[in-house]
């Protein structure tokens, strides 16, 4: 939403009408806001898109590479990067679409934040739009609650006085303090700190496991059933799938139309950080990590260690608000709070989205397993495959690919090509992200249930001491860790 101090002015060019501000103030007070608070370059959008990309799945990332092998592992980031790319590129379309019809029109946008399910209601239509908001709301839900269980499963590793049932409910606390955050113009700041914390963590994950070296006797067998490889192959779909608020992000900036590559390129850095550090982790440990699906929990107590918990905390504080802030929007619209212009009724009028959020993270705190179902089962159709489907039959007809705002581009082969790459995300995710996937995360996520039991106070925590260890479905046996791992918790 934009700022109220703002003096906004449309202008016209060429077939697009883009908001750019005018008139700002000089004084020292409105420089500093400006410069911390109020975002809407390019490279604020790709702050954002990279900082929340990664986020807490790049602590389970070596855990889908003990379960797909080193080879599918690297081969499923780069798919899967450059597929989520793609899709982010046709949201990116269908935003300047419906936004420039509905400018022709004279509609306003400077008090009203424009979101993926009206820009499906304004070109396909209501059926089309209650589908959008029924999978964005339920993977945004549930991407806020995998935050809250990452925060709880992290700080556990710092200090295990308090069980991670517990610290859910502090962090869940922590975390509603979101509902002060307008929108995300006002993310500036926080998304540039949240990249620098998670380059941190990657480069300590990636340098820490070269240092410690290969555990006595590592092995490398993954991938070794059909459950774990298609439960690895999920969850590297969901890392590469955090383009949920691609909509909201891009209202944010001055000019969206310079949104198209910025995902592109926000997926290529993102590589940078995921692929060493989760090669290494596995390099070191390997079929250890079938255990522990947190990497903290596998490498050595140290001050670089607490820093990269710290910082992912601090990290995961700011995606859950990535992640809520849609949901806060569709709530103040649904009651009619969303042009309310007094920042305390707004924030309090926020507050019941975070109830639902606490309470599932308190039932499911399976941390790992929840990111695959949720990677299977809902990014698959929020980021991929709807998001294909909407720019088919958006531009089904003739003459709405003659009067498009955008032409595809020369090297993708126009729209026979466009065409051909959206049947082939469909067809792809559809079968092997959703099929597959979903029959693999479901059984893994029914096992976690059947083993851990709901509400579960503190999941895959140390067992109390002269207890059995705990029975490895994928072994069929007991399996104590090797005497040279110098971790003291499980995740």
């Amino acid at each position: 939403m934009e700022s109220s101090d703002k003096v906004v002015e449309t202008v016209i060019v060429g077939n697009y009408v883009e908001m750019e501000t005018e008139g700002k103030s000089n004084d020292m007070k409105s420089k500093i806001s400006n410069l911390f608070w109020h975002g809407g370059s390019a490279y604020d959008a790709w702050f954002s898109c990279a900082s929340n990309q990664v986020a807490q799945v790049l602590l389970t990332l070596p855990y889908s590479f003990s379960q797909l092998g080193m080879l599918s592992g690297v081969s499923f980031q780069l798919f899967y990067g450059l597929l989520g790319s793609w899709t982010a590129y046709l949201i990116s379309i269908l935003y300047i679409e419906y936004r420039t019809r509905k400018e022709r029109e004279k509609v306003d946008f400077r008090n009203h934040v424009i979101q993926w399910f009206e820009v499906l209601d304004g070109l396909l239509g209501k059926h089309w739009r209650n589908v959008g908001l029924a999978f964005n709301c339920t993977f945004l839900l549930f991407g806020s609650v995998i935050q809250l269980i990452a925060c709880a499963s992290n700080i556990y590793y710092i200090n295990d006085n308090l069980d991670k049932r517990t610290w859910t409910y502090i962090f869940g606390a922590c975390c509603a303090t979101t509902v002060f955050i307008p929108s995300f113009h006002n993310y500036r700041i926080w998304s540039f700190l949240g990249l620098l914390m998670t380059t941190y963590t990657a480069w300590y994950l990636t340098v820490a496991s070269l240092l410690h070296g290969q555990v006595e006797g590592v092995k490398h067998s993954g991938p070794t059933k059909l459950v774990l490889y298609f439960t690895g192959a999920t969850n590297i779909l969901y890392t590469f799938g955090g383009h949920a608020v691609t909509v909201e992000v891009m209202h944010a900036m001055w000019k969206p139309q310079k949104f198209k590559a910025i995902y592109l390129w926000a997926t290529l850095y993102v590589l940078t950080l995921t692929l060493p550090s989760a090669a290494a982790v596995y390099w070191a440990f390997g079929d250890l990590l079938l255990d522990h699906s947190n990497a903290f929990s596998l490498l050595p107590k140290s001050p670089f260690r607490d820093m990269a918990v710290i910082l992912m905390l601090i990290h995961q504080f700011i995606t859950f608000g990535f992640a809520c802030t849609p949901l806060y929007f569709v709530w103040e619209k649904a009651i009619g709070m969303h042009e309310c212009k007094s920042l305390c009724k707004r924030a309090a009028a926020r507050l019941p989205v975070v109830i639902p959020i606490w309470f599932l993270a308190i039932v499911f705190p399976f941390f790992g397993p929840i990111n695959s179902s949720v990677g299977s089962l809902l990014v698959s159709f929020t980021v991929y495959i709807i998001p294909a489907l909407a720019h088919m039959f958006t531009f089904k007809s003739a003459a709405a690919r003659e009067n498009a705002v955008e032409q595809p581009p020369k090297f993708v082969g126009r729209w026979a090509g466009t065409f051909t790459i959206n049947i082939f995300v469909v067809v792809w995710v559809l079968i092997v992200g959703f099929g597959f996937g979903g029959w693999a995360s479901m059984t893994n996520f029914i096992h976690q249930i059947d083993t851990f039991g709901l509400f579960t106070k503190c999941y895959q925590c140390p067992p109390p001491p002269g207890s059995p260890p705990p029975f490895l479905p994928h072994v069929g046996a007991p399996r104590p860790a090797p005497a040279n791992v110098t971790h003291r918790h499980h995740l």
